[in-house]
């Protein structure tokens, strides 16, 4: 007699999802759908395409797992079974050959998302797998059947021998994570932990006529400094605060002091590749009765938006050795996070003892968990996108293995395995 194959259902079509699709379909041992409630699938992939896709990071492998903080141990074994070397094969066999940048930042060629995600969703089709785009998830019933809703509110209900949740955290909602899973789980009795904003623009109280001339307008090649932490790069200066790759790198511990203390003040050095000594210098060598502005300009070739966050920071000094260190150390006053759906990626989510080694839920068999939906955060850099294929993998390996069981167990009348979710 021929056994019928397992249905597995993946809700969710973002990375996180297809990476378990495409394992769970590869063996072709089950018939998986994968289903979305945005019309196309990867909305998100390709928003981070826009800009260079950056699928991973060439660091050691021991500083590597670092990167993800106190999850480090709990991601370790999922990023070992799929390293950045499996993911820039995965890229190449989709045919987008992979090349490594000057900081360590692995792209596809291509710099696009777009002919990745073709190119992968066309294996997928290959493999088997099913797509159903518009159907948002809706939970349980009674009866513990999925239920769907469609974008015109009908509802229908599926029987899965198992569930794979990759819905995402709780930012940039219009591209399809929206957070709303969570009110799902945790009538379930699933251990969670509050959705977070991470890699994070901060507020602060800039003066209507600073916000208003140079809201938009980046600082580039600062440095910026908190908690004995520095980092180098680029930052925007927005209508309502500070954004950008060098504060996302310090989000983490601003975010803590500002919900420990209600702020947080980092340092902003406007000239990092210059010494207060070599600044005073500089400065010395311009005549006392030009303007601040046009001082700056001829000293350290300060442009007007660094010179506007000086004076935005308070009293400017006059004299060279004040001046000089102050332009080492502007300090700028945070307040808040920006909101959630601003935020790059989420915090918070699944906590680590909701789920067993292969990533499903203890308070419901059968039912799997990956990517942002889980507690772990990450720099940018390309750490985010591999942990979230690599718990992918992860959980559509834990999805095999689960089955496995249950047809052993069938097979034999040993052990005990729960049932359908």
């Amino acid at each position: 007699m021929t056994q019928k194959k397992p249905n597995i259902l993946v809700i969710g079509g973002g990375p996180a999802g297809l990476s378990a699709a495409e394992i769970v379909s590869a063996n072709g041992r089950a018939i998986v759908t994968v289903v979305d409630r945005m019309p196309t699938l990867g909305r998100k992939f390709l928003m981070a395409g826009r800009s260079g896709l950056n699928l991973t990071n060439a660091e050691s492998e021991t500083g590597f797992p670092k990167r993800y903080g106190n999850a480090q141990h709990w991601l370790v074994s999922a990023i070992a079974a799929f390293p950045p070397s499996a993911m820039i094969e995965w890229a190449e066999t989709l045919g987008q050959p992979c090349f490594t940048g000057s900081s360590g930042r692995i792209f596809p060629k291509s710099m696009k998302g777009s002919p990745l995600l073709r190119a992968w969703i066309g294996r997928l089709a290959e493999q088997g797998v099913q797509f159903r785009a518009g159907l948002r998830w809706r939970g349980w019933n009674d009866q513990n059947e999925v239920i769907l809703e469609t974008r015109e509110g009908h509802e229908e209900t599926l029987s899965p021998d198992a569930v794979v949740l990759a819905l995402g955290g709780g930012s940039w909602a219009r591209l399809g994570s929206d957070g709303q899973w969570v009110s799902m789980l945790a009538a379930r009795n699933v251990p969670l932990s509050p959705l977070r904003p991470a890699n994070c623009g901060f507020l602060a109280e800039w003066t209507t006529p600073f916000a208003d001339r140079f809201a938009g307008t980046p600082l580039k090649r600062i440095a910026l400094s908190f908690a004995g932490e520095t980092r180098r790069g680029e930052a925007v200066l927005t209508e309502r605060g500070l954004e950008g790759g060098v504060v996302y790198a310090l989000a983490v511990p601003v975010r803590d002091a500002i919900e420990t203390r209600g702020e947080a003040t980092v340092l902003v050095d406007l000239r990092p590749d210059l010494d207060v000594a070599v600044i005073v210098e500089k400065l010395k060598r311009v005549r006392p009765r030009e303007s601040l502005t046009n001082r700056l300009r001829k000293a350290v070739q300060l442009p007007s938006v660094a010179v506007a966050l000086l004076r935005e920071s308070g009293i400017v000094p006059k004299d060279a050795e004040s001046l000089a260190q102050r332009l080492k150390a502007v300090p700028v006053r945070l307040v808040a996070t920006d909101s959630l759906d601003r935020a790059i990626s989420t915090a918070g989510g699944v906590r680590q003892d909701a789920v067993d080694e292969r990533f499903m839920l203890r308070a419901i068999p059968g039912v799997f968990v990956c990517g942002e939906m889980l507690d772990w955060e990450a720099p940018t850099g390309g750490y985010l996108l591999q942990a979230v294929m690599a718990t992918g993998h992860a959980a559509g390996q834990g999805v095999l293995d689960w089955l496995a069981e249950r047809e052993a167990v069938a097979r034999t009348g040993v052990g005990a395995v729960s049932g359908r979710p």
